[in-house]
């Protein structure tokens, strides 16, 4: 069970601030401040967050964010949500270094903030909580992936591609790839991180380029969620030989390896992280410390072996709730998960 989860927490995990004060007439409410509210993965966040709040109770929940990646819009609904949410709220920064400040100004005020993805906690910012993947390490997941697909004289291209490049997470993944293909398989050229833009249909004609100047190309590989999108549907117009990859847990993504034309997508299993920042910051709420550090969260390969399992998984919040309480458990159970804060990558 979770609070018995948290109650065996070794003492070597460092903890930081006190409980918001609260009556019983008047529960408190904490907040969650999304990357935006139209894609898939910042969707999956803001809904882990309601539901690892409501598993803890006895808080209200308050969520928001910009319709799209809008750092400047992104502080100005936190210095607002930190109007009501008093008992703590959880971020995805955009860009943390935009949010830095404001973050701050909260922490300031005695508003407790966590960190949820976004790839790192920018210098300033007050947080001493991430709960983030190893994105450098995702990538190095995506690679051996490819890696099992090819012969280790393979020649050729390897093309990668960003949506958001300059973003931490993406930038880490991209990374994380190329190291890792250049280590084995050292006869490919291995190009980009090239930006393929944030916008569904540009990212889309920016893959379709892409694939018509590389026919060498063995791998096209994509470091966001529309890459992964756009690199199945290119994939099946194309009628394509290459293999193509990327991360998401978009349902066009997963139709996508039903079908073939994605050959792996990587999932950073949002709907996690969200729901151990729910349940956090609502045990805080209540008077539990926080800890502090960077909260490493597991990623998930997503191949035809067990597509129709995650496929089943997502199909309803309760399913998806269901699937990540062992792993919610495990996470807040351990200190072996909590790695110092500036070592996140």
């Amino acid at each position: 069970m979770f609070r018995s989860a948290l109650v065996i927490l070794p003492a070597v995990l460092l903890m930081a601030g006190c409980g918001a004060e609260q009556t019983s007439d008047d529960p408190p409410t904490i907040g969650f401040v999304s990357q935006n509210t139209s894609r898939d993965f910042s969707k999956e966040m803001s809904e882990g967050f309601r539901a690892g709040a409501a598993i803890s109770g006895g808080v209200r929940t308050e969520t928001t964010g910009p319709d799209t990646h809008d750092g400047l819009k992104q502080a100005a609904l936190l210095r607002d949500l930190a109007t009501r949410a008093k008992g703590g709220i959880g971020l995805s920064a955009v860009a943390p270094e935009l949010v830095a400040e404001p973050m701050a100004q909260v922490v300031e005020q005695g508003v407790p903030v966590i960190a949820v993805a976004g790839g790192q906690v920018a210098p300033g910012s007050g947080v001493h909580l991430l709960i983030e993947n190893d994105n450098y390490e995702l990538g190095r997941v995506l690679a051996d992936a490819v890696v099992e697909r090819l012969s280790a004289d393979s020649a050729g291209k390897i093309v990668i591609g960003s949506n958001s490049p300059a973003m931490p997470a993406l930038d880490l993944r991209s990374l994380g790839l190329r190291e890792r293909l250049a280590e084995r398989l050292p006869k490919l050229q291995v190009i980009g991180p090239l930006d393929t833009g944030r916008d569904l249909g540009a990212n889309l004609n920016t893959w379709r380029r892409l694939a018509d100047a590389n026919p060498d190309a063995v791998a096209l590989l994509g470091a966001g969620d529309v890459d992964a999108i756009n690199l199945a549907a290119v994939h099946a117009e194309k009628s394509a030989s290459w293999l193509a990859g990327a991360f998401s847990l978009d349902a066009k993504a997963l139709q996508g390896v039903k079908d073939g034309h994605l050959f792996a997508t990587v999932s950073a299993e949002h709907f996690l992280k969200g729901a151990v920042a729910g349940w956090l910051l609502a045990e805080h709420a209540k008077g539990r410390p926080l800890p502090e550090g960077w909260m490493v969260s597991p990623g998930l390969l997503v191949q035809a072996s067990n597509v129709d399992e995650v496929v089943r998984r997502q199909a309803t919040e309760e399913s998806r709730l269901a699937a990540a309480r062992p792993k919610i458990d495990e996470l807040i159970g351990s200190a072996d998960h909590v790695r110092p804060l500036d070592q996140a990558r």
